[in-house]
């Protein structure tokens, strides 16, 4: 991994740089994760891994801390600290030597889903010119769950409405008692994704 004028000096660090430049690294992966941090789950593109190490690039500055949890898109987590950053940029030690091979062919405790970040969110839920409260509790790009003690039907047309979102239409996937699935009619981007998350949770960063 590349090392930048921020990462830490001394003699540990020598070693620790030596013994990840020994593991094979696959390089230039581009494969959507996330960390997971004490500021929140923010969406990361993995760069290059290694059994010992990983970089990856954010689409905002880096949450503050060393420490985080990394998640594929198949629920692969693997604890580790970071060595060096570099604007959006960033490198991390593995706590354990990792399955390479499972990373790369998508191995892990589910089959692969789009990244879906625990965020919680007060929301307007309109519909049929009525308007109701209801909470986010987990969000991806495609849609959202969501928990509303208005009664939704299965395909139902809504609106949701907050002071952090823009305006999304969404239809009603599944329902067990006040929780519902939506999937929204336009999906975010990657990045649009990765901005929005960062504003909910830790909105400094974007002012880094």
């Amino acid at each position: 991994m590349e090392r930048s004028a921020v990462e830490p000096k001394g003699p540990e660090m020598e070693v620790t740089s030596r013994e990840q430049r020994a593991a094979p690294r696959v390089m230039l992966l581009i494969r959507p994760a996330k960390l997971l941090t004490p500021e929140g789950e923010f969406v990361c593109v993995i760069r290059d891994v290694s059994a010992t190490g990983i970089s990856v690039r954010l689409f905002h500055p880096l949450p503050a801390g060393q420490i985080a949890t990394l998640e594929t898109e198949t629920g692969m987590r693997v604890a580790m600290q970071r060595v060096w950053a570099r604007e959006t940029e960033a490198g991390f030690r593995f706590d354990r030597q990792i399955d390479v091979a499972a990373l790369i062919n998508e191995i892990g405790a589910y089959r692969k889903r789009r990244l879906r970040l625990a965020i919680e969110l007060p929301v307007t839920v309109s519909f049929l010119g009525q308007s109701h409260p209801a909470v986010i509790h987990n969000l991806s790009q495609q849609g959202a769950r969501i928990d509303c003690d208005a009664r939704l039907a299965l395909a139902q047309l809504v609106r949701l409405t907050s002071d952090y979102l823009p305006e999304i239409r969404a239809q009603v996937r599944w329902r067990r008692e006040n929780r519902y699935g939506l999937v929204f009619e336009d999906t975010f981007s990657l990045g649009e994704f990765a901005q929005m998350a960062a504003l909910l949770q830790s909105p400094s960063l974007l002012g880094r």
